[in-house]
């Protein structure tokens, strides 16, 4: 079995990856409500108006980064699958969410702009909550491309 990082950063399907991860990302907002979802959505519109682009540029760039952090928990799942990915996922959420958190929070430490910082700063208290709703959709997007 090769790692989660070679197969989702392969050319000829990282195009496709990052697209259905992108739209993962709208949905997840789409789909917040009650006041902490008005501020992601809040918080989401003012960085894709700051940086038009930015959501697929940085699911991009950060790709491997983010395959690597699921790759124990893709590893432990293909050794003893359970119903699908999503769900292996949940069972281990606080980990799991642990992981990518930790991924994005290295990158908004090295952004060199003040804005972003100050937006994902915004976002960050209530990012394991958001994380967590979105690790089915994350599971679902990862099987359909390295299952």
């Amino acid at each position: 079995m090769s790692d989660l990082e070679t197969i989702l950063t392969d050319p000829a399907r990282r195009p496709a990856v990052v697209a259905d991860l992108q739209e993962l990302v709208g949905q997840e907002v789409k789909d917040k409500s009650g006041m902490s979802g008005a501020a992601v959505k809040l918080g989401f519109q003012t960085v894709t108006k700051i940086r038009p682009g930015v959501v697929p540029a940085a699911v991009d760039r950060m790709l491997p980064q983010f395959a690597g952090a699921l790759q124990p928990f893709y590893a432990e799942y293909k050794a003893n699958p359970a119903a699908d990915f999503g769900s292996y996922l949940v069972s281990r959420e606080g980990e799991a969410a642990d992981a990518l958190l930790a991924v994005t929070d290295r990158r908004a430490e090295g952004s060199s702009s003040d804005a972003l910082k100050k937006a994902y700063a915004k976002l960050r208290p209530n990012a394991q909550k958001n994380v967590v709703e979105a690790l089915p959709r994350l599971g679902s997007v990862i099987e359909k491309h390295a299952g």
